[in-house]
């Protein structure tokens, strides 16, 4: 079967190590499903695959790719839960969590094998390609606000990095929530369609605030760390899911973390329940996924030149070439 997959890692450059071609079907095995995939989208877990995080030499070649929506063995139309190993289910019960492609192979290709307890109905309300875009970054970005934030409806949240999977869905499901929402970008053009989408203002990095905020969504790190702290309010929440800046920022800022009493949160990713109720939250309000671009699976090199890049809004879904 055709896919896109990591056959060398290189730290430095690492769309290199990308190729596409033929790779095995899955194998049946007991205990897993089989998805015939209609749609999988980008995420930077991907590109820090190519680099040697999370996957080792000694697991090449592996398939990329975290998050899918196909149809399984019996037609029925499904979206992947993309967190092997928490549940015991499918795997062995001692085996530590992972992501997929970390340990098992991935959804870009034309079918993907994973535990059939990973395997949830699509509501019928969404297309393969918004459900598609679910499983990491909206999920992320869910569980980010509802859980590890705390935010209730009327609190202010700062999100930092408009224009990601992460960033853009939290402005989205944020404003859906009835939070005040505030955004960051570099560039302007992202910054009004994150107005467009439902913040209440966009400002450039490192911008004063009209007010501080309850919540910050930090996906960028070092880059935008110290803004995000001045940010809060006093016993404000900064919760990080990623550091796509670099993971050292040059003020960690401890002082007024510890006076104003902030709490730092780390995330990633989100439970099965919790998807369980995006997918309902999706359905039910008429929330959509923001989808930059739907590229057939062979230009899937094009995807991840402009995930690479940051030249992007929202997500990149890659669709089965045949």
């Amino acid at each position: 079967m055709f896919a896109a997959y990591a056959a060398r890692i290189d730290p430095d450059q690492p769309l290199d190590g990308l190729e596409l071609g033929d790779r095995p079907a899955p194998e049946t095995r007991p205990g897993w499903t089989t998805v015939t995939v209609r749609a999988a989208s980008l995420n930077h877990h991907d590109l820090w695959s190519l680099r040697g995080v999370g996957l080792s030499q000694d697991r090449l070649p592996m398939i990329l790719g975290c998050d899918a929506a196909g149809v399984d063995e019996d037609g029925n139309e499904v979206v992947l839960h993309s967190v092997i190993g928490q549940s015991g289910h499918g795997v062995g019960p001692k085996e530590p969590r992972s992501i997929l492609t970390e340990r098992y192979q991935g959804t870009f290709a034309e079918q993907v094998a994973v535990p059939t307890w990973n395997v949830l109905p699509k509501p019928k309300e969404l297309s393969f390609a918004e459900a598609a875009c679910l499983p990491t970054a909206w999920l992320t970005a869910y569980r980010m606000l509802f859980t590890n934030a705390g935010v209730r409806p009327g609190d202010s949240v700062l999100v930092q990095g408009a224009g990601g999977g992460v960033a853009t869905a939290a402005i989205v499901l944020g404003k859906a929530a009835g939070l005040r929402v505030f955004a960051t970008s570099r560039d302007k053009a992202k910054r009004e369609r994150a107005v467009e989408l439902g913040a209440l203002e966009a400002y450039e990095p490192g911008a004063r605030l009209p007010q501080r905020v309850d919540a910050v969504i930090e996906t960028v790190g070092a880059a935008t760390w110290s803004h995000s702290v001045k940010s809060l309010r006093p016993g404000g929440t900064l919760v990080i899911s990623g550091a796509t800046s670099g993971d050292r920022p040059s003020h960690a800022e401890l002082t007024r973390i510890f006076f104003l009493e902030l709490k730092v949160v780390g995330s990633t990713m989100g439970s099965k329940d919790e998807l369980e109720d995006l997918l309902a939250f999706c359905a039910t309000t008429g929330v959509r996924p923001v989808v930059d671009e739907v590229l057939p699976l062979d230009r899937a090199r094009e995807g991840f030149r402009r995930l690479a890049s940051g030249d992007l809004f929202g997500k990149i879904v890659l669709t089965p070439t045949s």
